[in-house]
């Protein structure tokens, strides 16, 4: 039970009942004061109690591990499953089991699409944007260099023969590697073209003098 009504004497009566039936505190809840009690001489001979609406907050974390273990269970995957917020929203979820090769995919798309879904559930519970970071047996780290090593051999090969050079098509986040890993590199430039999802990085010789 996530959101109960309650009565009392005064208002910090009724919020205390309803703390206590929900196993919260007061700043893991949102407060509706539906009703005051009567004060002063009024309140002396009235029976008109407080009445409160109390509502806890989702625990974005225990919503993001919910939703997981329910697509692992799908899956029929055990999986062990760690997650950290920090204080500027970010959340970051480790995986860690047998077999995790079939939760990374090719080229990582069933981890990017994990991500992307526990990202879409996350923030409809949440009133903040919340940045979501998805890995396993540190395939993130590994995707990167792999990348930007990737980037610095094309770069050479366009630089030598002076033709550009498409890349296959990569999500946001892995051409954004490839242009920060590039964006310094006086003998070529880099530019995106094509609509998602088949949006492909274009390294092409530098025209700066």
């Amino acid at each position: 039970m996530n959101v109960v009504e309650k009565s009392g004497r005064t208002v910090d009566d009724a919020i205390t009942e309803a703390l206590i039936e929900l196993g919260a505190t007061s700043d893991e809840v949102e407060i509706e004061i539906l009703e005051k009690a009567p004060s002063g001489l009024f309140g002396l001979f009235s029976n008109k109690q407080a009445r409160v609406k109390v509502t806890k907050k989702s625990n974005l974390a225990d919503v993001a591990a919910e939703f997981l273990k329910n697509v692992f269970h799908e899956m029929e995957l055990d999986v062990q499953i760690k997650i950290e917020v920090d204080e500027k929203n970010n959340m970051d979820i480790e995986l860690s089991g047998d077999n995790m090769g079939v939760l990374i995919g090719k080229r990582g798309q069933t981890l990017d699409s994990l991500q992307y879904l526990i990202s879409l559930v996350v923030n409809k519970e949440s009133d903040h944007y919340v940045r979501i970071k998805l890995d396993t047996e540190n395939y993130r780290e590994r995707r990167k260099e792999t990348l930007e090593s990737l980037a610095n051999n094309l770069a050479n090969k366009v630089k030598k023969t002076g033709r550009k050079f498409t890349l296959e098509p990569m999500n946001p986040y892995e051409r954004r590697i490839i242009h920060s890993t590039l964006q310094n590199n006086k003998f070529v430039e880099t530019h995106s073209e094509g609509e998602e999802p088949h949006r492909k990085v274009v390294i092409i010789p530098s025209k700066k003098k």
